[in-house]
Formats: C-alpha cells, structure tokens, sequence
C-alpha cells in the first residue's frame, strides 16, 4: 500500500513475535484508521532489517533497504512525530552471527562478522555491525522521558483474576550477591559542567598516551560521569562465589543484560565462563585461542567449538562435576545460565525468580533455591531487598496489590544505556582520564588490562523534563512519589543536587521522597502490599528493570503495560511493553503453528496514539476510535479473548478477529460521530454473523508446522498465509 511521505501514525517492524502478531493485526488497524482518513506506515527497525541497511554497497539493488532508523530518530524530534514501537530485538554477537547467517543464507551477501578485525576494511565492516548490536534502536528513538504504567483496564483484570505466584519460605536459602569492592558502583566518579564543552578520553600507559575517544560534546548543565569495574576483582569475587553456591547446596546463576550493555556485559560474562571452567582455560588456554573460543560469546559456542577435542571435552566434564548446579535456561535441552549471553537478561530473569518464590530451574528439572550473582552493586539492592521482603512477609497478592508506576529518565541518551561508545577493554596498566578541550583533567583512574571502564551522561534538559513530568503525575495521581537515588551514589548525588530546587521552586517537595533502592524497594512494596499506590521516579537502568519487576509481580508480565514516552519536541511515541520471552513464541509457531504472543500491549499503545493525534491534529474523528479501542481492549480481558498458551485453543490470531469485532461495536454504539457509526455497521455485522466460519478457518491450521521462510528475516507472503488463515475475515478487513 502506498503512503503518503509523512503518515499520520508510524508503526515499527520488528522482530520474533510481535512482528509475527503484526502480520495479522496491521490489516486491521489501516481498515479502521481509514475511515479517520489516518495514514499508518511501517519502519524497519527490526534486526535483519538494521543489517540489510547497513550495508548496500554489498547488496543488489532490489535487496536495499533505506535507513530506518536513521529515519525515525529524525522524526522523533519533530512535533508530527507519533510512532507507535514494538520491541525490538537489541542483538548480543550469537544473535548477530545468527541473523546474518539467515540473510546469507537467503541470498543477502551480507559480509561475516569480523570478530577479530585486522585489516582496515575488516574494522570499517565490523563497525557497521557495531553500531547495530546491543541497545541500538531504544537511544536513538527515546527523545522523551518515560510515563509507564498499568493501564486501568489490565490491572482491574490482573486484580479479578489474579496469576499464581510461587510460595516464599522465611528460610529460602536464595540470595542476591554483588561485588563489595571494584565494581562501577564503587568506582564511580560525577559533575555537573558548569559550561559546554568537549571532551577527549585517553589511556596513559608507560609508553605514553593514547586517544580511545576524542570529540565529545556536552552542553552545560550535563551530568557526566566515569566509573570502571576491576577485571582482577571479578575474577576474585566470581570465584568466591561459586565456591560459596557449592558449600549451600543451591543453584549457580548470573544475572546481566548483555543485549543493552553491548559492551560491557558480554565482558562480565565472558569472566564468569572463564570462571566456570577456570582449570580448563588454565591449562588449554592456548589451544581454546588457536579454536576460536570467545568466553564472552558464551558456553554453548565453546562446547561447540571443542566437540572435537575429546581431552578437553574430558576436563570440561570433570570441572562441571566439581561445579555446583546451575540455574537453566532450558534444562529439557541442556541450555544453561551460561550458554547464550542473551539469553539470561536480568530484568526479565531476576522478576520471574522472585514471582516463583525464589526458585530457578536446575539441570535435574527441578526448582530450587538460587544465588542470584549481579557484579555491579549499582541495582543489586533492588532485588535484594526484594527477596528480602517476600522472605519475611510472603508473597505478594495480586488481587489486592496496589500498584507502582515510573518515569523513567532516559531521554537524548541518558546514563548507562547512552556510555556504549565511551566504554573499553583496557588493553593495559596505565591510567583513564578523560580531558576536556582546556586540558582539564575531569575524571581519572588507576586501571589494569581487562578492567572495564565507561564514561556515561545524563544532559540538563532531559533531567528537567524528568522532574516535571513527575510533578504532573504526581499532581495526578496524588499517589506516594519516590525518587530512587542514592546519596551515596556520585551520580545520583548529582542528580539529588539538581532535582530538590526544581521541587521546591515549583512548591512541591513536600510531596515527594528521595530514597536509594534498597529503601524504596521495601517501601514501594509496603506501599502496594496494602492496596496503595506508588510512583517509581528512577533513572534509566532502573526504569527498565522497574517496568519489568512489579508488572510482572502485579500482572504476571510486563508486555501489558502502558508506555507513554512524551517526545521532547511536542511528538508521542508510545511503546507496547516487553519482548523477553517472543523467542519461545516463534518457536511454537513454527512447531505448532500456534501463537501464544499477547497485543493486549499494542491495543493499549494503538488506543494513546489516536487519543494523541486527535490533539495534535485537530482530528475529533481520532478521538472517538481512540476511545472505542478502550472498550475494545475492556472487552477482550471481560471476555477472556486472550491468546492461550495451548496448541488447539485461541491464540493471537483469534484475540485479533475479537478486537476488530469489539472496536467495530463499539463505534457503531457511540453517538459522538454518527457518520462514522454508520459507515462501521456493516463491517461490525459481518464480524458477528461469521463469527462461526471465521474462527473455524483461524483454528484450522494449528497443530501443524508453520513455514514463515525465516525467524530473524521472514518471508513476508509465507508470513501473511500463516497469519491470516481466514478467508473469510481477509474479505471484511481488506
């Protein structure tokens, strides 16, 4: 379908299942946009798609694909800007070699990953990927500060028809563990610049000095800090710990996000697999070099690569066997904790932990109790104290749980999740300073070969922002407000400096707390324990780990959630919630051909972006589709329209042919637009009069394998045919 160059609504194409979803419910939303005259176009921002972008000069002309991306991060600081986005992929290495091995495999002549670049143009190659990995999409779209909560309807469900929760034991012997010492917390050093400037990092070794980053630009006003974590306190503290696991008889697990923290996590979890099998690297640490092992790459490449060399083979076994038990990922196909760094990422890993009462699947296919590792003591504490609280109190009760909501900073990039580019492997011993443009030494440190350092920032009119959505909210909601800062935190201090005259100028600091994590963990869950409601104001990292943490305890997932990111030039993005288990929803789905996969956070997304474009265009028409998606979503959760997880029952598809059934209903039914009613009266009759036949065709096909041509790179005919199994439903919606 042609668009018109500047559409009304963006909707982003992604990856695994919520673009397998989308197949089936973007006929469906452009049917009804058009009677609004709204235009709804697509941006590739999903993995294979970056991929394909990054690289025409490789590819035949047919096979291009613009920048979309680039596009969208252009649009999204400008007022018109209304996109909705679906989450993407954000590609740790194994995900990237697999994406790419896909598209090659498909006739794209996508260059390999240079893992070990040499020549200058395996290092231009292997920078393009670069810019790919990781958190590569979220920083580039999020001009705004998060407003994230449960929307009304999917919490009076949640508290109607409450999920089970796993019983907690005072005597759980489960724990959270982080380093003392060494780590980014403990290291880290901020300012607040009292003027713009640029910037320049460098190592300064025996040998002299050496430029890593130079060009930075920070406007006045900026928090900018710098921190590294000691690889030779890692290494200390990982061992302690495994020997520690062993001695109390529980489950070994690392909980890290090496898709976001592109560079550093994947770091961290290479040291925990050197750890692991710490005597076999010790004595074939040469020969795992001469075979290509990259620890960071995780246990399941390494085992592959040494499938071959049965003397190592033979000590990994014997190491594993003086190993204590590890958290699974998979235990039915021996997937471990350390197998895949994408695998594990701890703000979907450490919720689903607590939710199930401390337990973790073991390589006996068993629950049992964990100790939780999470190097940096930064967050830590959050999940500490949370499985501190449920230890003493028990769980927490979802029909009577209050709830907690958040604005998040993270907008133009803000802290960790912006510090990709300005984190490095230190090559050697020396010092890291970074120095700005009148030699201004601003930050230094001490460092050896292998520690991680990072530099990150959070900019003034973001954090000011920050505080004034917060304040609106508040101002809302008359809800408990906490911000989540440590004093003790050099960049929290920072922060804490500059948030406490904006309270007070706006005559408003009596409303709000300011409490490190741990205190407003154990407080926020006094808070919702009692029916009450609170607002989480957190940083970046917290905000995502928070979204994650009490919607999962409350709802029993975070994909339902509300995500308003109010852009800073006056445009809407609205996200539709997580995406950490769509890759065992593809999998059943093309097992099965059933898929599993909830939009209930995309009709929440899709009912906020017409409420959105009626203000900002002028479009009463909007306004009442927006609305009539509210009774339409309301509908799904009273009538229990939502996917089920087994194969032979409703799933996706059929939650979609109910929402259009409900939207169009409930449009008929409104009196604000009487032409509208009308125009939507036939396609409402013809949705019930087929109800029969067309959910017969929507279930006909499961139960059989389902051809999608590709799980990174779909074919899109193969995907429309699996998606859109009725006929009869295709001829209403068009």
């Amino acid at each position: 379908m042609a668009q018109s160059s500047t559409p009304d609504i963006v909707y982003t194409k992604v990856d695994e299942a919520p673009e397998l979803a989308s197949a089936s419910l973007l006929p469906i939303i452009r049917k009804f946009a058009a009677a609004a005259d709204i235009t709804v176009d697509t941006k590739d921002i999903s993995l294979a798609g970056r991929i394909i972008a990054a690289f025409p000069d490789h590819l035949r002309e047919e096979q291009r694909i613009p920048d979309d991306l680039a596009a969208l991060g252009n649009l999204v600081k400008t007022p018109k800007a209304n996109v909705i986005k679906l989450p993407n992929i954000s590609a740790s290495v194994p995900q990237l070699l697999a994406a790419v091995q896909e598209l090659q495999s498909q006739g794209y002549a996508i260059p390999d990953y240079p893992e070990t670049p040499k020549s200058d143009a395996e290092k231009e190659i292997r920078a393009r990927f670069d810019a790919i990995k990781g958190s590569a999409v979220n920083p580039v779209l999020r001009e705004g500060n998060s407003d994230r909560r449960a929307a009304a309807a999917v919490k009076s469900f949640a508290q109607k028809n409450p999920h089970r929760m796993g019983a907690w034991n005072a005597d759980s012997k489960t724990r959270v563990t982080s380093m003392s010492e060494g780590d980014f917390f403990s290291n880290e050093r901020s300012i607040t610049l009292a003027q713009a400037t640029t910037a320049r990092i460098v190592l300064e070794t025996a040998d002299g000095e050496t430029v890593l980053k130079e060009g930075l630009s920070y406007p006045e006003g900026t928090v900018l800090d710098a921190t590294f974590m000691s690889a030779r306190a890692l290494d200390a503290f990982l061992d302690e710990e495994i020997e520690k696991t062993k001695a109390e008889g529980v489950l070994f697990s690392l909980h890290l996000k090496a898709t976001m923290m592109k560079v550093s996590d994947p770091i961290i979890f290479g040291h925990a697999v050197r750890a692991w099998l710490k005597p076999v690297f010790e004595q074939f640490g040469a020969r795992l070099k001469a075979l290509g092992v990259n620890p960071n790459q995780g246990l399941g490449e390494l085992l592959a690569k040494v499938a071959g060399e049965p003397d190592i083979m033979a000590a990994i076994e014997a190491v594993q066997a003086e190993r204590p038990a590890m958290y699974m990922v998979d235990s039915g196909k021996g997937i471990t904790n350390l197998h895949v760094p994408s695998d594990v990422i701890i703000d979907a890993s450490m919720p689903a932990l607590i939710r199930a009462g401390g337990k973790g699947w073991g390589p006996d296919d068993k629950e049992h109790d964990a100790v939780c590792v999470i190097p940096d003591s930064s967050y830590a504490p959050v999940y500490d104290e949370a499985i501190r609280f449920f230890k003493a109190n028990g769980a927490l009760d979802p029909a009577t749980a209050g709830t907690v909501q958040n604005i998040g900073l993270m907008a133009q990039k803000a802290e960790e999740y912006g510090s990709h580019p300005t984190t490095f492997e230190i090559p050697e011993d020396g010092t890291m300073k970074m120095v700005l443009e009148d030699g201004t030494i601003l930050h230094a440190h001490a460092v050896e070969a292998g520690d991680i350092w990072r530099s990150a920032s959070a900019r003034k009119a973001p954090i000011e922002d920050w505080v004034d959505l917060a304040i609106e909210r508040q101002r809302a909601t008359g809800y408990r407000a906490i911000f989540w800062l440590d004093a003790a935190r050099a960049h929290d201090a920072e922060l804490i400096a500059m948030i406490k005259p904006i309270l007070e100028a706006r005559g408003v600091a009596d409303r709000f707390e300011i409490m490190a994590p741990a205190e407003a963990t154990k407080a926020s869950l006094e808070t919702i324990t009692k029916g009450e409601n609170t607002i989480a104001i957190t940083g970046n990292v917290l905000r995502d780990y928070l979204t994650d943490l009490f919607p999962i305890l409350e709802l029993a997932t975070s994909a339902k959630m509300l995500s308003i990111v109010k852009l800073m030039q006056g445009g809407g993005l609205f996200e539709t919630g997580a995406g950490g288990s769509a890759p065992k929803h593809v999998q059943q789905l093309q097992q099965e051909n059933h898929l599993r996969w909830d939009s209930l956070g995309e009709f929440c997304a899709l009912g906020e972006s017409f409420k959105f474009l009626a203000e900002v265009r002028d479009n009463p028409r909007a306004a009442v589709l927006g609305a009539a998606i509210e009774v339409a979503t309301q509908g799904i959760l009273d009538h229990g329209r939502s996917p089920s997880r087994k194969v032979g029952e409703p799933d996706n598809r059929d939650s979609h042919y109910w929402f259009a059934r409900y939207w169009a209903e409930a449009l008929v039914a409104q009196s604000d637009d009487a032409a509208l009613a009308r125009e939507m009266t036939p396609v409402a009759e013809a949705l019930a009069v087929n109800e029969a036949q067309i959910l017969a065709e929507l279930a006909a096909p499961q139960g059989t394998p389902a051809d999608i041509g590709g799980y990174y790179h779909p074919d899109t005919q193969k995907l429309a045919i699996v998606m859109r199994p009725s006929k009869t439903l295709n001829q209403i919606i068009g």
